[in-house]
């Protein structure tokens, strides 16, 4: 996009501090990892006063895989994996409190390892994955997303009904539909 779309506006909030508070909010209290790559200085104050644990990727640039592990670490550390780990990113400015707990409710309700959300057609964040599943998340490759254990073992996924989801801010022309719909 050619600047951070972690800071575009959104309804009075830049897109990080809205996934922030949505995710402290569907937390009720445990632990909430913020992880920050290449913009790390720039987004400390939109992360200010939230209780989170903020973890600055160094190897960012290798790719999700790299931070989706360094998230988990962090999590580790404070001991707080708990029954799982709920994954998501902040450009997508539909997510809610309501919609991460639904993946945990289904989590239990059905003993799946993991929970996917689902749009357009395709299972994606965010995503549940048990404390039964988090070891295939040590295993991700550096420059690989989540996703592909989505599609590699299906019988272990869930799905939670999410059409906003399909609603993300990838390039300058999502976000001007976005801020359209308003």
């Amino acid at each position: 996009m050619g600047r951070p779309k972690q800071l575009l506006p959104y309804r009075g909030q830049t897109l990080l501090r809205r996934a922030a508070e949505t995710a402290v909010a569907a937390a009720a209290g445990a632990a909430v990892v913020v992880v920050t790559g290449a913009q790390h200085e720039a987004l400390l104050p939109e992360l200010a006063e939230l209780p989170v644990t903020i973890a600055h990727c160094p190897g960012w640039e290798r790719g999700m895989g790299a931070s989706i592990k360094y998230g988990l670490a962090a999590l580790e550390k404070l001991q707080a994996l708990g029954a799982g780990v709920t994954l998501m990113l902040c450009d997508q400015p539909h997510v809610s409190p309501t919609l991460l707990q639904q993946l945990t409710a289904a989590h239990a309700a059905t003993s799946r390892a993991l929970v996917a959300c689902a749009y357009a057609g395709v299972q994606g964040v965010p995503v549940f994955f048990s404390a039964a599943a988090v070891p295939l998340l040590r295993e991700l490759p550096d420059g690989a997303g989540a996703g592909q254990f989505l599609k590699r073992y299906p019988a272990l996924v869930a799905e939670v009904p999410f059409p906003e989801g399909v609603i993300d801010v990838d390039t300058e022309a999502q976000y001007t539909a976005l801020l359209a719909e308003e």
